[in-house]
């Protein structure tokens, strides 16, 4: 009897691990520094399903929703468009719709989110302050919706 429940605890506590890794959140890094990300910052708003769904898997799942791109280009148009251009080919900051990131992290949608949330090099300060991490998501939608780059160098579509 005691055999079986050892058993019986020792599969338990494996299910347990097992649900624990498979709902365990990507840790997010600053671009510069490599340090955890305080997500505590965040403008309220946005801890909807799908930024939760975001911390999971690190995939935007706004990618390719075409009303979650163009809410996202109403957004960029007000906060990002200034330095990066309409079209986000680059003015004061880099293009955002080609091959070349400066961070080569903005190839895959964590990488990007970071960028955004906490800022990185220049005048690209920690965007946590004007935007929800919700916001964030729909303008990476539209970043990725706009993009004229080679599609096998699109990491965010792998």
């Amino acid at each position: 009897m005691k055999l079986k429940t050892f058993f019986n605890g020792v599969a338990l506590t494996l299910s347990l691990a097992t649900v624990s890794a498979v709902q365990a959140d990507i840790t997010l890094r600053h671009a510069l520094t490599g340090e955890t990300l305080d997500l505590s910052f965040a403008k309220k708003g946005g801890n909807t399903d799908k930024f939760k769904q975001f911390m999971q898997t690190g995939k935007n799942p706004y990618n390719g929703d075409a009303e979650a791109a163009k809410k996202g280009e109403s957004l960029y148009m007000t906060g990002c468009s200034g330095c990066h251009g309409h079209e986000a080919e680059g003015k004061l900051g880099p293009g955002l719709a080609d091959d070349y990131w400066t961070y080569p992290r903005g190839l895959t949608d964590q990488g990007l989110f970071e960028i955004l949330f906490g800022g990185a090099n220049g005048m690209m300060g920690p965007q946590y302050v004007n935007f929800s991490t919700d916001d964030m998501l729909h303008i990476m939608a539209f970043l990725r919706s706009i993009y004229k780059g080679d599609p096998k160098k699109a990491e965010w579509l792998k």
